[in-house]
């Protein structure tokens, strides 16, 4: 995979914060080499966030996100504050721009606030410097309210430009060679068969994201994917002349799979494995058990992490609600959410069913999974709640080691 295909939800997100008017955007243009935002001497000129995926050495691939100004004015521009607060939860380096010629005060020290409370590893730049240099007083209130010295730049002159960089790139979160889809569950020339249904909801002319991505980590690996569907998997374990280390499914077809693999072969599915590898498996494990505890008039959200065409037989609004109310027999009420929406009134839900998060990062799906935990609501995703619904949960977890301790009180 090229740097450039590099999927959104496996980049570095780096988040710019300030007032209107800071430089963001030119800033932006000026670490990228690009005109990727739209520069005005109008205040305001960004009025929603602008995401754009790249390459930036030596960081490697990212994606930069411009945000409205912090000092944004009236019922819109409160609207526009709100969006740039909630890019926080996806942001893996926040960058605050400050201008020289402008009063650093509580607009900034309010944004500091919210950075540290979630734990981003934070940069301020001190733009326009080739206008002015920043006052002491400036350089001091940020060294004290962040730790760290202040980058004085221009983004006209491009001055400290690459000094930033290289900073930037100090803040990357280390993401440790063990941090696998499945590639640290197999061994080198170990066989893997995935099953990958072609219906009409499958993307015509290509196997969907995370399919390649588990594909991928399979090579890299050095161990062999054996692609099928799963109507010709049990021709395809007979071909195989040999016994394959693992079977990873699409969740819809669990059943048929679980029932044509013979129990000595492990079984999971992609869900699951990106349950593990973008979110927290065990709180997801333990939310598919309160399945049980549903009762008429129960509400339950249903959250997916991107929006998409839906199919008559959609597994968000359709299946899964189906499943659940075959299960429980209970008149349940379901709500759904797609994309950025993610409610931040969470306490009217006995369960939160999320997506597998493929087109999220690992920092968005933790903040999700948080957000339930601290006030007590069940979460799980997808494939976990699919597995367990079938009855073949235990044995998913198989292949995950100490996985089936979640399933214990």
């Amino acid at each position: 995979m090229s740097l450039n295909n590099t999927p959104r939800g496996e980049r570095t997100h780096i988040a710019l914060f300030g007032c209107r008017n800071a430089g963001k955007s030119s800033l932006i243009n000026a670490l990228t080499g690009q005109k990727v935002s739209i520069v005005s001497e109008v205040k305001g000129t960004t009025t929603d966030p602008v995401y754009k995926a790249m390459e930036l050495l030596p960081l490697g691939p990212i994606t930069i996100i411009d945000t409205p100004g912090l000092d944004d004015i009236g019922d819109l521009g409160s609207l526009r504050i709100e969006r740039t607060h909630e890019i926080l939860n996806k942001s893996d380096i926040a960058l605050l721009v400050v201008d020289t010629e402008s009063k650093f005060g509580s607009f900034e020290e309010d944004i500091i606030a919210l950075i540290k409370d979630r734990g981003i590893p934070l940069l301020t730049a001190i733009n326009k410097a080739d206008l002015k240099q920043p006052p002491k007083e400036m350089l001091r209130a940020i060294q004290k309210l962040t730790d760290n010295d202040a980058h004085i730049v221009s983004a006209e002159t491009k001055a400290g430009v690459e000094k930033l960089k290289l900073a930037l790139a100090e803040c990357v979160p280390e993401t440790p060679d063990k941090l696998q889809i499945v590639g640290d569950l197999i061994n080198p020339s170990d066989i893997v068969v995935l099953v990958t249904p072609i219906d009409k909801a499958a993307p015509k002319g290509r196997l969907i994201l995370p399919q390649q991505q588990t594909i991928r980590d399979i090579l890299e690996a050095d161990a062999i994917a054996v692609v099928t569907k799963e109507f010709e998997l049990r021709e395809t374990l007979e071909k195989l002349g040999t016994k394959p280390k693992l079977v990873i499914t699409d969740s819809q077809v669990f059943a048929k799979v679980s029932a044509d693999t013979p129990t000595d072969i492990p079984l999971t599915s992609f869900s699951i494995l990106f349950a593990r590898y973008k979110g927290d498996l065990e709180a997801l494990v333990r939310g598919a058990t309160t399945i049980e505890k549903l009762k008429n008039g129960s509400r339950v959200l249903i959250s997916e992490g991107c929006t998409h065409h839906r199919q008559s037989d959609d597994i968000g609004t359709v299946k899964i609600p189906r499943w659940i109310r075959q299960h429980t027999g209970k008149d349940i009420i379901f709500e759904h959410t797609s994309g950025m929406q993610y409610p931040k009134d969470l306490d009217s839900y006995e369960l939160i069913i999320h997506c597998g998060a493929c087109m999220l990062n690992k920092r968005e799906m933790m903040y999700r999974i948080e957000q339930a935990k601290k006030i007590g609501i069940p979460i799980v995703n997808y494939g976990v709640l699919i597995a367990y619904l079938q009855g073949i949960l235990p044995r998913c977890l198989g292949p995950i080691p100490g996985a089936d301790l979640f399933l214990k009180d």
